[in-house]
């Protein structure tokens, strides 16, 4: 059973909360942080990313820069003003960008069940990503960004989602970017965690690192405590899940600096050899099991060839793990992506066009457009216990830090 436990959420009053909400703190880096909090003094990010407020060069994991977190979060409180609700709630959060539309519900969930993996993973964590969002969760006693859930929808959630989001919304704010975010509050949440007592399992789509945080610091804090129950607040952390057919994941393509020594005819003919290939292909793969390359100004659609060995597994089936194993290793020498410099990745909006941009300008040597990665496809990995290739998923749109906080 998957558990939902309404919470005490910590907020800012209606008429402050556009100027609170910003990006999750993990992308953008500090330059970023600092130009999007620039004039604003109630911008989240003085809190999710406080080094900006410190001299440039300061070591974001440096003792003062948590410091300055606390501060910052003490003032935010005092001076925004942010307020606790007086009794526990369940919420709804709805993002709509363009044409499409999401709505999740806003809730805690075990941490329990993160540890014995009811909450699927499919992403290895970083310890030094995990040490710094632990330290910052420790520090505030709070959770300040959700955790992006998915669950395989069920018409009877839906149906009390539908019928709750026809009231007067606690928010309703249109982002920089264009996205809009809309957010209810439940007082009635019985039914809702009734019903989430059927769905068997939950998935992290997005927020690996928060969970795993979330984890560590109930460890510590569950250390401390001398009267330990598994009801404090600590036991649970802070979630927006999101029925599956509404999650929407946009490509992760990737670039690469040179042709590893080859000339483009050399190159070219060791792609032949894996791939069938195609001229004046389209930017975008048409479906799974097409990719598109980006060559001296040209595209190529790239099938990979009958004669080769198909590929078994779930993951070694996934078309960013074919184009690594028969592409970007043997041919252009990328063996880990996750550290190898001579790679990047454009992700999400920023398209085929950004692509385009950087092989033309002599910034990248050949582009890979990839048909993206579904939501079947992650929770099937999920299932089985593997991890996803790295940079696999994109989810757009992003929910917003600050307006929804669970204090611990």
């Amino acid at each position: 059973m998957a558990v939902i436990r309404p919470f005490r959420a910590l907020r800012p009053q209606v008429d402050r909360a556009e100027s609170v909400a910003s990006v999750p703190y993990d992308v953008v880096n500090t330059d970023e942080a600092r130009a999007l909090a620039e004039g604003n003094p109630f911008s989240f990010l003085h809190v999710s990313r406080p080094e900006i407020d410190l001299p440039a060069g300061t070591d974001i994991h440096s003792d003062v820069v948590y410091r300055k977190a606390v501060e910052n979060f003490e003032k935010l409180i005092a001076e925004c003003p942010m307020e606790e609700e007086s009794e526990p709630s369940i919420y709804l959060y709805r993002l709509i960008m363009g044409n499409h539309e999401q709505i999740g519900i806003v809730a805690c969930c075990s941490v329990d069940e993160y540890d014995n993996s009811t909450i699927r993973k499919h992403e290895r964590t970083r310890r030094d990503k995990e040490d710094d969002r632990t330290r910052h969760m420790l520090m505030l006693k709070a959770q300040t960004g959700p955790v992006f859930l998915t669950y395989r929808r069920r018409p009877d959630i839906d149906d009390q989602v539908s019928a709750a989001v026809s009231a007067t919304p606690l928010y309703d704010l249109t982002a920089p970017d264009g996205v809009r975010h809309t957010i209810w509050r439940l007082s009635d949440t019985g039914s809702l965690v009734k019903s989430f007592e059927a769905v068997p399992l939950l998935y992290i789509a997005d927020g690996h690192h928060r969970a795993a945080s979330a984890s560590r610091a109930r460890a510590e804090l569950r250390d401390q405590s001398f009267a330990h129950t598994g009801k404090e607040d600590y036991n649970y952390f802070l979630t927006v899940i999101f029925p599956d057919s509404q999650v929407q994941i946009l490509a992760y393509n990737r670039t690469v600096q040179d042709l590893n020594g080859l000339s483009q005819e050399e190159f070219l003919g060791a792609v032949k050899e894996q791939f069938t290939i195609s001229e004046n292909a389209t930017p975008e793969p048409p479906e799974r099991g097409n990719w598109s390359m980006y060559l001296d100004g040209k595209w190529y659609g790239l099938q990979l060839s009958p004669a080769t060995t198909q590929p078994a597994g779930i993951v070694s089936a996934l078309d960013v793990s074919i184009l690594q194993d028969r592409l970007l290793d043997p041919i252009l020498g990328i063996k880990d992506v996750r550290t190898d410099k001579r790679v990047d990745f454009i992700g999400g909006l920023r398209g085929t066009k950004e692509l385009e941009r950087l092989v033309d300008e002599g910034k990248a040597a050949v582009a890979f457009s990839l048909f993206p990665t579904t939501v079947s496809e992650l929770l099937m990995v999920s299932d089985a216990n593997e991890i996803m290739p790295p940079k696999s998923t994109w989810f757009e749109p992003k929910l917003r830090d600050g307006l929804l906080i669970h204090t611990i």
